[in-house]
């Protein structure tokens, strides 16, 4: 049965409808994972680690970072709030290992930082290609930064994390060129 149709005349279903919406979502998600792994482009492992502006961030950290973020929502899709916890009973030690995210640790590589990013990216395409609705929605977890018994839907936390990632993206091209004069547009 029709769902709409397309300048052409032909049908479109809810299908074709979904995966076009889907491949949008992916691909802005791929464009801005890019521009964030493309900031650390022929670095060391030390460099990733140091942090030459202002802010306490870090090419690598920033990286950790955004791979716990988009795994955390990711198991919010599947699971709801339980996946990522109640923030406002957060302990100081779970505030320091939140902390740790931003950071270059001792055993931490830039190819092993970049390997669990792309390892989360394959995992978030593959749930948002084969999430049978995107518009399901979960109630939000504790936190005072989100509405109380708000609620999101797979789409909107999947609009989330593109703004996130490319929120990063773009500080870590500020880091990138405080490191050596390297950009990663222009």
């Amino acid at each position: 049965m029709p769902f709409e149709e397309t300048l052409t005349g032909a049908p479109t279903t809810r299908d074709e409808a979904a995966a076009g919406e889907r491949a949008d979502l992916l691909e802005m998600l791929a464009k801005h994972r890019h521009f964030l792994r493309f900031t650390t482009r022929d670095l060391t492992d030390e460099q990733a680690g140091l942090r030459p502006t202002a802010s306490e961030l870090c090419l690598g950290g920033l990286i950790k970072h955004v791979t716990a973020v988009e795994r955390g929502w990711a198991d919010f899709i599947l699971e709801g709030p339980s996946a990522m916890g109640d923030f406002t009973a957060m302990t100081e030690a779970d505030w320091a290992r939140r902390d740790a995210e931003f950071r270059m640790l001792p055993g931490d590589t830039l190819a092993g930082v970049l390997a669990d990013y792309a390892e989360t990216a394959r995992r978030t395409d593959e749930l948002v290609a084969t999430l049978p609705d995107l518009g399901a929605a979960q109630p939000l977890p504790k936190a005072p930064w989100f509405e109380a018994d708000a609620h999101w839907s797979a789409r909107r936390v999947l609009m989330h994390v593109i703004a996130e990632t490319a929120q990063h993206a773009g500080h870590a091209d500020i880091i990138r060129e405080s490191l050596d004069g390297a950009k990663s547009m222009g």
